[in-house]
């Protein structure tokens, strides 16, 4: 395979999930591993690696940052991530998305183009916190945001490219997340039902 530009990633981690009795929503475990574990290993060979929320347990290499103001939502934590990333790629993903893989960040950055590329799942929705960005046009975007608004419109002006990822039979789709007890509960079947993939696949 050729060589890709190096790149950084951010997680968004920080919340609470109130609908889950207040639990960390990264912390929680699918298939026997938190789901921020999981989220942090599809992106080994970034550098840096940057987990923005509340202290939580990472790996040592991992650098965890507070959004000003804490709990400021993700706008406010994409910009905290972004000043710590010194180079012109970042993957941004969602902390709870335990079935990413490494595969489909190599294919996102594999298609960068333009400002960025993200996911579109299955209902043709785009998945604003599962993709690879150019890290000036990212941070061009959220530099003059001041107070609460949302990644979609603030990522509106942008170039983007879409991805639709095929899921292969007895995989369950990349973009699950788990913002409800009934998501967190399908998330824990689906890991046991998965099918292992075969090697190389």
């Amino acid at each position: 395979m050729p060589a890709l530009p190096p790149y950084a990633a951010v997680v968004l981690a920080g919340g609470r999930a109130a609908r889950m009795g207040g639990q960390a929503k990264p912390q929680l475990e699918v298939g026997g591993r938190a789901i921020l574990e999981r989220v942090l290993a599809a992106v080994p060979d970034a550098a840096p690696r940057i987990v923005v929320g509340p202290p939580q347990p990472v790996p040592p290499d991992v650098l965890v940052v507070r959004e000003d103001p804490p709990r400021g939502g993700p706008v406010a934590a994409i910009k905290a991530g972004l000043g710590h990333v010194p180079g012109e790629v970042v993957a941004l993903l969602a902390g709870d998305l335990p079935f990413l893989t490494a595969g489909l960040v190599r294919a996102l950055r594999d298609r960068l183009t333009g400002d960025g590329v993200l996911v579109v799942d299955d209902t043709g929705r785009d998945q604003l916190l599962l993709g690879v960005w150019r890290t000036a046009a990212l941070r061009a975007a959220v530099a003059d945001v001041d107070g609460p608004t949302s990644v979609r419109r603030v990522l509106a002006p942008l170039a983007v490219r879409r991805l639709h990822p095929e899921v292969a039979p007895g995989q369950p789709p990349p973009w699950i997340d788990c913002d409800t007890p009934a998501d967190l509960a399908r998330a824990r079947a689906a890991a046991v039902r998965r099918v292992p993939r075969r090697p190389g696949g």
